[in-house]
Parts: C-alpha cells; sequence; structure tokens
C-alpha cells in the first residue's frame, strides 16, 4: 500500500501488526557492548574511588550527582561515576540519573549497554517513563538504525508494560520524517491507528509533513481537511507545512490561496509564515512580490527577523542583484541583525557568478572583522570560482589558510582545485593533489573520477584511465553514464573502435542504463571509422531502447555521406532527419553546403544557402566557408569577395579559417595585389594572424613588383601583433635592410609558425 493510501484510506481503524520483537537482555549489567559503534571496554577502577570522592562529597544528593554525570567527558567515565556513586550509602536511584545515563551512552551508540541500565533502572525500582524510551528513538536515529526504532514500542509494552501515548508517536514519527523514512512512517501510524491511540493536532502536522516530504500535496490538503472530523482544527503550523510543500512542488499561487483559507480560519499568521512565502517569492525571482508581501505583512504588525532579511539577500543575489542585496544586508544591521554566515554565504556566491571575485574577497574580509567565521562552504565558493578564472594559485593559497583555520578541506574543495589543475593542463600536480586527498582521508567522488578519466582521456592515456575505472569500483564509488561515455569518447576519438564497443557492451552488464550521448558518441566514433553500416544498425538499437536520434545522430552519419561525396544519401538523411520531427540546425545544413562544395556542384550549395536565409537561420562561418572557398578556387574572386561582405554584414562573424580561404584566394587568383595587401590589414585588425605560405605567395609578388616598403610595413605589423621578441624582431628586420628578403622571410615564417597552431589561425594577442 502506498504511503498516501495509507493515511488517506485508513484514519486510525486498521488491524493491530506484528512488531519484531526486542531480544530480551541478562539484568546485570556489562559493561562491555557488543555493538559496532563504540564499543569500549567500560571496567570500574579502584582509582577512581578518590578521583569521584573529589568530585562529589561523601553525603552527595542526587541532584549533585546528576551535576557530576553531566560534566563528565564521555560515556566511560560516566559510567564509572555510576558504578562507583551507586555502592555508596547515600545512593539514592533516581529517573533522572538513569535517562542521563542513557543519553550519553546513546550518543556513541552503545545499545547494549543502553539496554543493560534499562534493565538495572527496572530492577532498582525507579519509575520508566515514555520519555525514556524516547532517548532510545532518538540515539537510533543518529545512528541511521531506524528499522531498530520501531522495536521499541514493543519493548514498552511486552517488558515493561507501558503503552505507547500520543505524545510518544509525534515524536517517534517526527523523527522517522526529518530521516524521510517515509515507509517506517507508514507503518508506525498503522500501530498507532490499530493501539487506538487518538491523534492531536501535532499528530496530522507531522503527517501532512511527511505527505508534503513524498511530493503527495493533493492528499496533504485532503488531511488537513479531515481534521475537523476529529473535533480537531488546524494550527499555523498545519498551513505554513501545506504552504511551504506547494512552494517545494513550484506552486507559489497555491501557497497563497492556502494563505488565505489560513487567514479565514481566523488563524494569525506568524513570522514563520510570512518567511515561507517570502523563501517562495524569492525562490521564483520575484523579489519585487517579495518586497511588497513584507511591506504589507509589516502594516499588519510583522516585523522582519534575520531570517526574512537573509532570505531577500539570498534572493536578490541569486538574480544578480548583489548590490541591492548589500543594501539590505545594510538594512539589516540597522535593524539591530549582525548578519551571519549565511548572509554573507549569499553575498560571496552572487558577487562569483558575476565573476566579480576581488569583490567577493573583500566580502569574506568583511565577514572576518565582523568576527563571523568563514565555513567551508564560503572558501569552495571562491576556491570554485578562482579555478573557473584559471587562478589556481591563488585558489591552492585560500585553501591553505582554510586549513590553517582548522577548517579542514571536504571534496568539494579538492574537486574544485583538482578541476582547475586539470584545465589549466596541469595535470601531474591535480594527480598528487588526488592522491594527498586520500591520504588525508577524504573520500573521492564520482565528480573526482569522471573529472580525472576525462583528462586522462583527452591526452590519449586510455590505460591510465581504466585503472582508475578499477580503482573506482573498488572504493565503492558508484560508476555512472557519465563515467563511461568519458571512455566511450577516449577510444573513439584514438579510433580505437573495437574496444569502445566494449565499454558499451560493460555498461548493459554493470546495470547503467546508456543515454543520447553513449550512442551518439559511439555513432560517430563509427562514422568516422567509415563504419556507417554499424552506425545506421545501432541507431535503430537506440530507438528500440526508447531514446529518439537527436540532430547529433544524424549529423554524423550526414558528415560521413558529404565527406565520402555520396549527396543523394546525404539529401535521404536530411529528408529522414525532418520527417522523424528533428529539425536541421545550421551545423546539418553547413554539412550539406560543404558536401555539395566538394561535389564541384556549388550552385546548388549557393541556392541552399540562400534557402536557409530565408527561413531566418543565422548562417555561420561553417555555411559560408565552403561557398566562398569553391568561388576562389573557380577563379570567381569578385562573386567570392561579395559573399565574404554579405557574411559580415548578415551572419556570425567571420572566424579564422574564413579569413584563411580569402586570404590564400587573393593571393592565388591574379587579382589586384593592393587588394591582398588591404586585406592583411584588415585581418590584422581583427586580430588575425595571415598564413605564412599565404603571406609568401604575396611577399614574392610584392618584391617582383619593387613594392618592398609595403612588405616591410606589412610584416612589421605582423611582427607587432604576433608579439615577436625584441630579439625576434632585430633578427627579421636585420634581414631586411640588407635586402635578404628570402632569409627575413624564412625567419619570419619560422617564427610565425611557432607563434600560433597550424590549425588555427587567431590571435593569441588577445589573451596577454
Amino acid at each position: 500500500m502506498s504511503f498516501s493510501s495509507c493515511l488517506k484510506s485508513h484514519p486510525w481503524p486498521l488491524p493491530r501488526q506484528p512488531v519484531l520483537p526486542f531480544s530480551s537482555k541478562p539484568t546485570t549489567i556489562s559493561f562491555a557492548s557488543t555493538q559496532h559503534h563504540d564499543h569500549r571496554q567500560l571496567t570500574s577502577q579502584s582509582s577512581s574511588s578518590s578521583t569521584f570522592s573529589r568530585q562529589l562529597p561523601s553525603n552527595f544528593t542526587s541532584t549533585q550527582l546528576l551535576d557530576a554525570l553531566r560534566r563528565q567527558r564521555d560515556e566511560s567515565s560516566a559510567l564509572r561515576l555510576f558504578t562507583w556513586a551507586s555502592k555508596q550509602p547515600n545512593f539514592a536511584p533516581n529517573s533522572s540519573l538513569y535517562e542521563e545515563l542513557l543519553t550519553k551512552l546513546g550518543k556513541v551508540g552503545a545499545f547494549d549497554s543502553m539496554r543493560r541500565i534499562l534493565e538495572d533502572m527496572k530492577l532498582s525500582g525507579c519509575q520508566i517513563r515514555t520519555g525514556t524510551f524516547l532517548i532510545f528513538v532518538e540515539s537510533y536515529a543518529k545512528f541511521d538504525m531506524y528499522d531498530e526504532i520501531l522495536e521499541v514500542t514493543q519493548l514498552m509494552k511486552d517488558d515493561f508494560g507501558l503503552e505507547p501515548n500520543t505524545h510518544f508517536y509525534n515524536h517517534l514519527l517526527n523523527v522517522l520524517v526529518d530521516g524521510n523514512k517515509l515507509k517506517l512512517v507508514e507503518t508506525a501510524h498503522a500501530h498507532m491507528v490499530s493501539g487506538r491511540i487518538k491523534p492531536d493536532v501535532s499528530t496530522f502536522n507531522i503527517l501532512i509533513k511527511a505527505l508534503c516530504k513524498a511530493h503527495q500535496i493533493r492528499p496533504a490538503i485532503l488531511m488537513m481537511e479531515e481534521m475537523p472530523g476529529y473535533g480537531l482544527a488546524p494550527d499555523e503550523r498545519t498551513f505554513t507545512t501545506l504552504m511551504q510543500g506547494l512552494i517545494e512542488e513550484g506552486n507559489l499561487d497555491g501557497a497563497l490561496r492556502i494563505r488565505e483559507q489560513m487567514v479565514e480560519h481566523g488563524c494569525l499568521v506568524t513570522n514563520v509564515t510570512v518567511n515561507v512565502l517570502v523563501h517562495g517569492f524569492c525562490r521564483e525571482g520575484r523579489i519585487e512580490d517579495a518586497l511588497s508581501f513584507i511591506q504589507e505583512m509589516v502594516s499588519e504588525g510583522f516585523n522582519p527577523d534575520q531570517f526574512t532579511y537573509n532570505t531577500l539577500v539570498n534572493g536578490l543575489c541569486k538574480v544578480g542583484h548583489v548590490k541591492q542585496a548589500v543594501e539590505v544586508m545594510d538594512m539589516m544591521l540597522q535593524e539591530g541583525f549582525d548578519p551571519d554566515v549565511f548572509t554573507y554565504n549569499s553575498l560571496i556566491s552572487g558577487l562569483c557568478k558575476l565573476g566579480e571575485v576581488e569583490e567577493a574577497v573583500e566580502i569574506l574580509n568583511q565577514m572576518i572583522l565582523r568576527d563571523c567565521s568563514p565555513n567551508t562552504i564560503t572558501y569552495n565558493t571562491l576556491i570554485s570560482t578562482l579555478c573557473k578564472e584559471n587562478q589556481v594559485e591563488e585558489a591552492t593559497e585560500l585553501a591553505r589558510v582554510l586549513t590553517s583555520k582548522g577548517i579542514l578541506p571536504d571534496v568539494c574543495t579538492f574537486n574544485s582545485l583538482i578541476q582547475g589543475l586539470c584545465l589549466t593542463g596541469n595535470f601531474d600536480v591535480a594527480m598528487e593533489l588526488f592522491q594527498e586527498m586520500k591520504t588525508k582521508g577524504c573520500q573521492p567522488d564520482e565528480f573526482t573520477y569522471n573529472m580525472l578519466i576525462d583528462s586522462l582521456c583527452s591526452r590519449g592515456m586510455l590505460e591510465e584511465a581504466l585503472k582508475l575505472l578499477k580503482e573506482m569500483e573498488s572504493s565503492g564509488c558508484a560508476r555512472n553514464v557519465v563515467t563511461y561515455n568519458t571512455l566511450i569518447d577516449g577510444f573513439c576519438k584514438l579510433k580505437r573502435i573495437e574496444e569502445a564497443e566494449e565499454i558499451f557492451d560493460e555498461m548493459e552488464i554493470q546495470g547503467i542504463s546508456r543515454n543520447s550521448v553513449t550512442y551518439n558518441t559511439l555513432i560517430d566514433g563509427f562514422c568516422k571509422s567509415r563504419r556507417v553500416e554499424d552506425a545506421a544498425q545501432l541507431m535503430d538499437q537506440m530507438i528500440m531502447e526508447g531514446l529518439k536520434p537527436d540532430k547529433f545522430t544524424y549529423n554524423s552519419i550526414l558528415t560521413y555521406y558529404c565527406r565520402a561525396g555520396d549527396i543523394k544519401r546525404a539529401a535521404d538523411i536530411v529528408q529522414n532527419m525532418t520527417s522523424n520531427g528533428c529539425e536541421p540546425d545550421i551545423v546539418t545544413y553547413g554539412t550539406l553546403i560543404g558536401g555539395l562544395c566538394k561535389a564541384g556542384r556549388v550552385e546548388v550549395a549557393s541556392k541552399l544557402l540562400r534557402s536557409i536565409q530565408m527561413k531566418g537561420i543565422v548562417l555561420t562561418p561553417q555555411a559560408y566557408n565552403p561557398v566562398i572557398q569553391a568561388l576562389f578556387r573557380r577563379k570567381r574572386t569578385t562573386e567570392a569577395m561579395r559573399l565574404f561582405r554579405e557574411m559580415m554584414e548578415k551572419a556570425d562573424p567571420p572566424d579564422a579559417l574564413t579569413y584563411k580561404h580569402v586570404f590564400r584566394g587573393l593571393c592565388n587568383g591574379g587579382g589586384p595585389i593592393g587588394e591582398a595587401v588591404d586585406f592583411v590589414i584588415e585581418m590584422l585588425e581583427r586580430g588575425f594572424l595571415p598564413e605564412f605560405s599565404s603571406f609568401y605567395m604575396l611577399a614574392e609578388g610584392l618584391v617582383s613588383l619593387g613594392k618592398e616598403e609595403t612588405l616591410v610595413e606589412l610584416i612589421d605589423m605582423v611582427m607587432d601583433k604576433a608579439k615577436f621578441s625584441d630579439r625576434e624582431t632585430s633578427m627579421v628586420r636585420g634581414f631586411l635592410k640588407i635586402r635578404k628578403f628570402q632569409d627575413a622571410l624564412a625567419t619570419f615564417g619560422d617564427i610565425l609558425d611557432s607563434r600560433m597552431p597550424r590549425k588555427t589561425f587567431r590571435s593569441r594577442s588577445k589573451y596577454f
């Protein structure tokens, strides 16, 4: 039976259900526990007598003994004190003494000793109350032993003759709800019903909270509506719990309707209610509405508290209004509320999201000056942002500060630093930090392993990546679809398709569901390895598994056919793509245009370019470049340049490849040399460096026409844009000065090639 149906269909009349028996324990007290938590030998030492006699007078009272027990540092010393005191002639046991001892034992999970103390309490004749058993409930919850909590009620009845009352069940239910053990809430509620224990308002409130946690808002509202049938009226907590549940589901309007009902019932709106609704407004980014609502509530007697201000600060920061958030913090100070760690963390997070790291550090300094101690979240936010800004050294220094203040780095701290090191090419240092992370007892998580596996794959170190995968498994860290997708991509990029297939198959063995990325990666790998039939079969399998091929799937197969010059099949792929409800994107059209140009069908490619423009799609260099290149190759320089200028006006800006095609076309086309010179200047002004092979042809033309001065000026401009060193510049200019143009160009070309990768032509000067 579902949780909601249990609470809805059985409002207290279910038959009694059997409860697991609580194992009986010997009545003699032995402090050697067999539990798996804190099971130290708890023995009474003769040497303790003098110690305890100094702590307590010879005629101590029960109150003095209770105070002494509370002062003990641990459960071991408390037990020794209790044992010593129990042997003194004036010892008078009472419930408070035993309950204090049970509380201390419960904190360390010494449950066997707790049970024996309970038996001794029974033998001593002390009154055992339901509250005594709530200590067991709280202690079991602390150690996530929720199943044992339900056995406590049976122990009470069978061994001690106590019937759990409404207060006891309310406490037990609340502990289970807070632990998110909703199935156990259902069982405990059934026990309460079968025991004919009458619910009160708190019972309903706890069960409504449970239903809201289970995302069953409608049953929760119905439960509130059933309360009058039990002679009960919803209170402020009932309505507020429902409002919070609706807000968590993204239904703020529903929460506001519940508030209207609350007012109609004559239930007073408290600060908690107002703050819940303020949180709802801020959560949806409705800051103006939140401020208006607060103003309305202030006119009705509401006084904003620290939670109100913190909620506003957090809401403003999340929508990027950090300046206004700082103003709210100033107002907060004026009203006598000190900003806490939550306030400062919200501001720091907001500034970091805007990339204003220096301002975030200033807030951190203010925080420290105002005696508000930063926590791990504070530092992690800054460390993560610094790493994303490639300021890994600064992030590492901040991590050292964190450690020096006694705040231990957690997995988020290490992950941020490792990610920053990987992104900045410091992979060896990242691996050292990974090892240090483990030696310091911080367990790596999925994100840690996935980052490192991705870095290893991108470096072609696939065997090391597989070793890390095995370590991930042996450490108990769950491998997910991201892990396998990363490995498949790594093997596909190195054309090791068979091994990529093995990893693909292993996913099924490991019970890890493949997603679209998994299929698309392997399909793309097949296509690049010219195994298009296998790619088509994999696409069929993808569909059979309920996954819909997307533009990445189709574009991979389309690219294969375009490169192979099979335009008919390429066109069929685009047709299938459209008929299956997948709209072609600019990559699709760009690939098809490239295929058409490669097959010599430039006119068709040009017409396709125009038809795409008619659809309102913003064209990219990928669509223009093939046509521009094809026109230049056919010596149709005027048309090519017209298309280039059109691209600059109506489409995305030209990229490095565009400039390469145009510059090469102008230098090879036999047109006016002045046009090529002007284009070099335009390239440099737009941040692009010329390809040297084409520049060499232009240089030869200028020398042959006696325009050496123009050549020298162009070389100077390129050297300046490419950031040649003084020594390099002097070498080139030295050859030019003595008119050794071949030597000058050879030296110039070698240096220029070293300034930029052969596959990219954008000037790197903007990054320095």
